[in-house]
């Protein structure tokens, strides 16, 4: 995968502009601020492909980059106190409205969470959301070089403590100064993109294998019902689907 010829395809202000999806997605959510237009840029190793605000919570669309067979979602940040009830309410609508809209092939949501802080009430509500939505997410930890190495420990106990079901989710810290977690998120992305692609060719021939077999008439036993696939809480790729932990 050549992150390299990324481009930028287009954004949405309003759910009702955006089409279903004709191949797979995988977004970023955070609060304002917190980087997530720098991690794009980093990953895809371009200056300015995601345009970093100079004022947090000025960003209110979802914006959509061409990456091979998938889409990277860059949503808008959430949490920033200096904005209207009315322009949260909007960002909320617009964000959740995005994650629960069913016509989305939403692949993977990667949840970014400054290192330096415990995670805000609002990170907390996402991160539940995506539990109860059962939504396939990771988490990136950024401005890890921030961090000296003892109190980078701390954090990350303090870590364990806050957020549900920690020890289960692939955490990645994120260094826009050093480029720690860079070639780790390219190999998740990497990863999401060959599973996606998978299914897809997978879902064809089985397609196809349905098509002959519903000509031919169906002599099986059905006394007995097929055992059923253990509900492990991990989506195709492996990453935590945490709603069936419960």
């Amino acid at each position: 995968m050549n992150f390299s010829k990324a481009e930028f395809l287009t954004s949405f202000g309003k759910l009702s502009q955006m089409p279903p999806s004709d191949r797979g997605e995988i977004c970023f959510s955070g609060r304002s601020n917190v980087g997530k237009s720098t991690l794009i840029n980093k990953l895809l190793n371009r200056k300015s492909i995601a345009r970093v605000s100079s004022v947090p919570g000025k960003t209110v669309t979802i914006n959509f980059f061409t990456l091979d067979n998938i889409y990277l979602v860059d949503l808008p940040g959430y949490g920033y106190a200096k904005v209207s009830k009315g322009e949260k309410r909007g960002w909320s609508n617009l964000i959740g409205g995005y994650l629960e809209d069913d016509r989305r092939d939403l692949e993977l949501v990667i949840q970014l969470i400054d290192m330096r802080h415990a995670p805000s009430r609002d990170d907390l509500q996402m991160i539940n959301f995506l539990i109860e939505r059962e939504l396939p997410f990771i988490i990136v930890f950024t401005k890890a070089d921030k961090l000296n190495k003892r109190e980078r420990e701390e954090r990350m106990a303090a870590f364990a403590e806050e957020i549900p079901y920690f020890e289960d989710i692939t955490c990645v810290p994120f260094s826009a100064v050093t480029l720690e977690g860079v070639e780790q998120l390219r190999g998740i992305i990497e990863e999401v993109s060959e599973d996606y692609a998978d299914f897809l060719e997978n879902g064809a021939l089985l397609d196809d294998a349905d098509d002959i077999d519903g000509e031919e008439e169906d002599t099986s036993d059905t006394s007995e019902e097929p055992a059923q696939q253990e509900n492990t809480g991990i989506d195709a790729a492996g990453y935590l689907i945490p709603k069936n932990r419960k």
